[in-house]
């Protein structure tokens, strides 16, 4: 008897045990992909009953709540976002059809509490079938309102995107997109349609868009800084080589000609200088020699060391954050054949080279660094509704791109550039910034995507970032991006 009783007991010890183990996946972990299936009605309903985990930086900065509505007796929780168009390609929505972007969709098994630890999965079970209210976890983020807020001001209605970033941690305090929008719109009647056409001054792609990790721009000489570090880290050039400028460079039996001068007419002419000077000035022909020495393979294997032909890693979706390379059409080209590639256009920053502000952000980042490529993040930390730390990000790093040597000559050089060359309108009294312009041509005359990147103090760094605007009539990147981005550090660097 006693031990068909042992048996017995067993027999229900291990159907318990799939029971729990069963209700624990269904309600946990697969509620994610339940959630996945368009068709779920049923689903649906749930979702609207689990209080979404919150969006913020702190109590005064809360990006994403929610909304309680009574429903025959129950209670539904809705989003709501209080910072209307501040981060809103990050902070991304949640609808009630729904459809979700940015890190509402990136991290929803977290904001809903399906994808916790054990203890909080029972409790998540039991507060279902208890009917209490199930919350989600919080995001709190890197995001630093302020200097976000004034970087959209700095943007404007023009089309263009701000990312600033820790270069030691990586933590992204600025990503800005230009023009936002509010995703309160996108629950109401027409409120998608009416997002959608909101287009900026460019009437490009839509307010949508996330052009700070989306936006694939040609970089112009902002790209010189990867050129540079390439030819200083493989030893083939140092900050005093020598060089002549005629105002331009032969290739391919054609000449490659300097910038026009924005104060005079025709192209720039530098006569002998030398390397540091060249970068300063950001003279073409120079690097347009550069390249053709060290060659279109050189210059792209140390791009891919700064992170190129890879999408940066980031909490935002995936397919809204994309790599930085040479294109062939909308594909990433990776030539096998060094003459695939114009080296000297390769060398300051045309040919085919696309590549993001969070990349270029990256760039400035790493040399700020070091040399090591900082992996970017802007989720801090998840927290439960009980005030417990269910995740928290840890700094880290993406691999070392050059020698901390060239990368302490590379800074100098930068300093350089806006302390007496195209990029003295970021200058900031009693701090030393390490800069770099970028004008690129586009298929319209005298219209430039216009780039700044930089990153300060040079011999301390605390902030790195990227700006980039598009078709800027006369617009060049030291006189229209350079200024955003210096009162952009300076609202970072005065916290």
């Amino acid at each position: 008897m006693n031990r068909q009783l042992t048996r017995l007991a067993l027999v229900a010890i291990a159907l318990l045990g799939v029971l729990v183990v069963a209700t624990t996946y269904w309600q946990t972990w697969a509620a994610a992909g339940l959630q996945d299936r368009q068709d779920n009605a049923i689903q649906r309903v749930v979702q609207f009953s689990i209080a979404r985990g919150l969006i913020q930086t702190g109590p005064k900065a809360l990006f994403a709540t929610n909304l309680e509505k009574k429903r025959s007796g129950e209670t539904f929780f809705f989003r709501k976002y209080p910072q209307h168009k501040l981060a809103a390609q990050t902070i991304g929505y949640s609808t009630q059809s729904r459809s979700q972007a940015g890190l509402e969709r990136s991290m929803n098994d977290y904001l809903t509490g399906a994808n916790t630890n054990l203890s909080n999965a029972f409790r998540h079970i039991l507060d279902r079938l208890g009917n209490a209210t199930v919350h989600g976890n919080n995001l709190e983020l890197t995001i630093r309102p302020n200097a976000q807020r004034l970087a959209q001001q700095l943007l404007g209605d023009r089309c263009g995107a701000v990312v600033a970033m820790n270069p030691h941690s990586g933590a992204v305090y600025v990503m800005a997109s230009a023009p936002s929008y509010d995703p309160n719109l996108i629950d109401k009647p027409g409120g998608y349609a009416k997002v959608l056409k909101i287009r900026g001054q460019c009437h490009g792609a839509s307010a949508l868009y996330n052009r700070a990790t989306q936006g694939l721009y040609t970089p112009g000489s902002s790209f010189k800084v990867v050129t540079a570090a390439a030819a200083l880290d493989t030893g083939a050039f140092t900050p005093t080589s020598s060089f002549y400028d005629p105002g331009y460079c032969e290739e391919y039996g054609k000449q490659v000609s300097n910038a026009g001068n924005p104060d005079q007419g025709g192209r720039e002419v530098f006569g002998r200088l030398n390397f540091a000077t060249a970068l300063q000035h950001s003279v073409n022909s120079v690097f347009c020699n550069i390249g053709k020495q060290i060659g279109a393979n050189t210059i792209l294997a140390y791009a891919k060391k700064f992170g190129f032909y890879k999408t940066p890693p980031l909490e935002t979706p995936g397919n809204e954050r994309f790599p930085s390379g040479l294109y062939k059409g909308s594909r990433l080209f990776d030539p096998t054949d060094p003459n695939q590639v114009d080296p000297g256009r390769l060398a300051f920053g045309q040919e085919r080279m696309l590549v993001t502000p969070l990349q270029m952000a990256m760039v400035a980042a790493t040399v700020g660094n070091g040399g090591v490529v900082p992996k970017p993040f802007v989720v801090r930390r998840i927290v439960s509704h009980d005030g417990s730390t269910v995740k928290r990000t840890r700094p880290s790093n993406l691999g070392r791109a050059i020698k901390p040597e060239t990368a302490a000559e590379l800074t100098a050089m930068m300093v350089g550039v806006t302390e007496g060359g195209t990029g003295t309108a970021a200058a900031i009294p009693g701090i030393h910034v390490a800069g770099k312009t970028g004008t690129a041509e586009t298929n319209t005359p005298h219209v430039y995507t216009a780039w700044f990147v930089a990153f300060a103090p040079a011999e301390n760094p605390q902030v790195a970032i990227a700006v980039v605007l598009e078709e800027q009539l006369n617009g060049f990147g030291g006189a229209v991006s350079a200024p955003i981005a210096k009162q952009v550090m300076q609202a970072l660097l005065a916290r």
